[in-house]
């Protein structure tokens, strides 16, 4: 019996092609369809953010509240807290709580659905802050923190009245304090107690003590002015003993050694000797 012969595969269709108009509105009505998507998203956002469907209802403080009380801070700062809890402004927010009388840094972040979150740390005073020139008696109107930063605050507040006065030029404050944190634990040796640094304009530096006496420590590093206060606490004691009359004055800035002034008594000491001469004022 004959076979048949095998089935041939139909032929396939043409592609369809659209005529360019077509092409085109289509296009055109995919870009139409984008932007009123978009459009639709951003009038959202924009009704979320103008909504009084979503208020800040309260204001969370954490961290250091020492110097300020938690009400006190609410009310220096919500003022300037605008918007709902989509639209307020944080690094705004930031700002208007580190503006708040002896608040160093703040961390401002939305908790939902209704709650503003701020976590603060205060200042904490290291010295009182005399001002450029370091003219003594112009009087501290500023403090100088831990980290040696300059702040704005009211100084009776302050506690501890015996903090040390910084007289500089404006942004030597924190050279200025971590000269004072090495020199005062090796003059505390002496019970002797910094009153006061002084920075001249053209770099040379003073120390002024609880007593009322002066080291005069001249021009150089941190490393060696340290060095020369550390020669004279070394050897100031043979002074004393020797002359037992009250510092006045002492002049650290000689290589060879230091010369002091006693009630009464002034003397040169070279150094790692016991003073060689004195003469009566």
């Amino acid at each position: 019996m004959p076979r048949s012969p095998a089935a041939r595969p139909a032929a396939s269709a043409p592609p369809l092609v659209l005529p360019a108009d077509v092409r085109l509105m289509n296009g055109v009505a995919t870009v139409v369809f984008v932007l009123a998507a978009l459009g639709a998203a951003v009038a959202s956002v924009l009704w979320l953010m103008r909504s009084p469907l979503f208020p800040i209802r309260a204001i969370q403080v954490q961290g250091d509240v020492a110097r300020n009380s938690v009400p006190t801070i609410r009310a220096n700062a919500a003022p300037q807290l605008a918007g709902n809890f989509f639209s307020v402004n944080l690094q705004a927010g930031r700002a208007a709580f580190e503006a708040v009388p002896w608040v160093r840094r703040a961390v401002v972040r939305r908790v939902w659905p209704d709650v503003l979150a701020v976590h603060l740390e205060e200042h904490r005073a290291a010295a009182l802050w005399e001002g450029p020139g370091g003219e003594e008696g112009t009087g501290a109107e500023r403090l100088v923190n831990s980290f040696g930063e300059v702040f704005e605050a009211n100084v009776g507040d302050v506690e501890d009245d015996s903090l040390p006065v910084l007289a500089g030029p404006e942004g030597s404050a924190a050279a200025m304090l971590a000269l004072l944190q090495r020199v005062q634990p090796a003059l505390a040796r002496l019970e002797m107690n910094v009153a006061r640094v002084q920075l001249s304009g053209r770099g040379s530096w003073r120390v002024e003590l609880d007593s009322g006496a002066a080291l005069e420590l001249g021009r150089g590093s941190e490393e060696e002015l340290v060095a020369r206060s550390e020669r004279f606490v070394r050897t100031y004691t043979q002074v004393a003993a020797q002359w037992q009359q009250p510092l006045e004055y002492a002049d650290l800035r000689h290589t060879d050694g230091y010369a002091v002034r006693l009630r009464g008594v002034s003397t040169t000491l070279p150094t790692g000797s016991a003073p060689a001469a004195a003469r009566n004022n």
